[in-house]
């Protein structure tokens, strides 16, 4: 079994997808109007209208209503993408950290208010849980 993505639920793809391009450097690729991925070596980030999960009526995905998933991204400097970030945003919830198991990790949140780690493994022990 491959994990294959996370899709986030909006009412706003354009918004969405914009941000996210900006936040990770990538180019999404559009499906539809509706449906925007960002793809990465590890897994992709979909973008999808809450028209696309109309069908599951009241079991369907709210919009802007998360409170339980982080959607984490190992990045290489994540004090550089902090400086990045601050371009465009500033809904953090810390500055860059260096945490007990061995991440510096920097937490904010995108326009939806879903919660973003950046993080980087700094200690030797965090290094070597990454390694390929």
């Amino acid at each position: 079994m491959l994990f294959a993505s996370i899709r986030v639920i909006t009412d706003d793809v354009q918004r969405l997808t914009g941000f996210y391009e900006k936040a990770t450097g990538q180019t999404a690729k559009w499906s539809t109007g509706d449906f925007a991925e960002l793809i990465t070596p590890s897994c992709t980030l979909a973008i999808a209208s809450a028209r696309t999960v109309q069908m599951l009526g009241a079991s369907a995905p709210r919009p802007a209503d998360n409170h339980t998933v982080i959607i984490e991204f190992r990045v290489d400097d994540v004090d550089w993408e902090y400086e990045n970030l601050k371009q465009f945003t500033t809904d953090f919830v810390n500055e860059p950290t260096t945490l007990p198991w061995g991440n510096r990790s920097l937490l904010f949140r995108d326009p939806d208010g879903n919660l973003i780690n950046f993080f980087t493994p700094v200690t030797a022990d965090a290094m070597r849980r990454y390694e390929q």
